[in-house]
């Protein structure tokens, strides 16, 4: 990859297209190498749409050490393990937790399990087998950063019941000059590069919106562009279809035509002892905890995840935890304010409500 950029004259872009074309390799795997060199510093990335990438100075050096592909063979091939094509990572114990991945916009994710598996190598694996994955659960769990961390080259959608067609496969613009021109959509910019494609909040899409997704996602892997002179668009090698769902959300249905499309479908929920690892406020993390209980229990509609957990030990560093457990009650849905206000109560041992404004001072 760094070879391919090096090759180009002096300041030259490259497209992820336009390296797929020299190298060969598929959409994904070519992006996914892209990214890895400018978090490396070894490229920088010029452009989104298309993602355009340049040489650094360091780009060259990084060029001399990689190791020039060769035929598949065992001189390539590292040798498998008995049962296996690659070993299993571990999970769980000490020393073999798999370390924080970082996301695109620079948070890290710690990853968890899932199928014995790191979570974000699950992902991974399944999409390489072409097994399309729907992550469901409230709102805050994790749900978009573990689809950040598993896929460098995605492209993100975000859902509602405004979304188009248009939206996903593109429309007409105007131009500069004042002429039209057609400018793709996600959907279409993830299957020419053979990237992966987040549909965040999909259930809350309109059902004959997401229908012009199905082509692309079947066997087919195609899809035909009626507003671009019936264009037929072919999936490249690499794309791959991954949607959210938060059940709890008005308006969010998830359909039949749309689940049957997620062959795997993963329950997210808060991961509470990740809450404290970050040194959360322990108390709040034991109140987020009961009302979980309460919420499987179907005694509350609401509990803190691990993005209000978050935001919590950012106010209490600010305005300090008194006013943190106040904003607790206070962010919670009216109809659960007093349950939420209960607990927090017990836990504090004394009064708690909604954070207000008091008297002029």
């Amino acid at each position: 990859m760094a070879k391919a950029l090096v090759g180009g004259a002096p300041g030259a872009q490259f497209s992820v297209t336009e390296l797929v074309n020299v190298l060969g390799h598929s959409g994904g795997a070519i992006g996914n190498a892209c990214e890895t060199l400018v978090r490396r510093g070894e490229a920088v990335r010029v452009g989104f749409n298309p993602r355009m990438y340049r040489a650094t100075a360091t780009t060259a050096a990084a060029a001399a050490h990689a190791t020039a592909p060769g035929p598949p063979g065992p001189a390539h091939t590292p040798p498998a393990p008995p049962s296996t094509a690659r070993p299993t990572p571990a999970v769980g114990p000490p020393g073999g937790r798999p370390g924080p991945v970082t996301r695109p916009n620079g948070q890290q994710y710690h990853p968890r399990a899932l199928a014995n598996l790191p979570d974000v190598e699950a992902l991974r694996r399944l999409r390489e087998a072409g097994v399309p994955v729907l992550l469901y659960g409230p709102p805050g769990t994790g749900k978009t950063s573990l689809i950040e961390a598993a896929f460098p080259d995605l492209i993100t959608v975000a859902g509602d019941g405004d979304t188009t067609v248009g939206d996903l496969i593109g429309e007409y613009t105007q131009d500069q000059h004042g002429g039209y021109e057609f400018i793709y959509g996600p959907l279409v910019t993830a299957m020419q590069e053979g990237r992966a494609l987040l549909l965040d909040d999909a259930t809350l899409i309109s059902p004959k919106v997401l229908a012009a997704l199905y082509p692309a996602m079947d066997g087919r892997r195609q899809i035909q562009v009626k507003a671009h002179k019936g264009e037929t668009i072919t999936a490249a090698e690499g794309f791959y279809v991954i949607a959210g769902h938060n059940p709890g959300v008005h308006g969010a249905v998830l359909t039949e035509a749309l689940a049957s499309r997620f062959s795997v479908q993963v329950q997210v929920g808060s991961d509470y002892d990740l809450a404290t690892a970050l040194k959360i406020n322990r108390t709040a993390v034991r109140i987020a905890r009961n009302l979980a209980t309460c919420q499987q229990a179907g005694e509350v509609g609401w509990a803190p995840q691990l993005r209000e957990l978050i935001a919590f030990q950012k106010i209490a560093d600010v305005l300090g935890a008194e006013a943190a457990f106040a904003n607790l009650v206070g962010i919670a849905p009216l109809e659960d304010r007093d349950t939420v206000a209960e607990v927090v109560t017990k836990a504090l041992g004394k009064p708690v409500s909604a954070l207000s404004l008091g008297r002029q001072l």
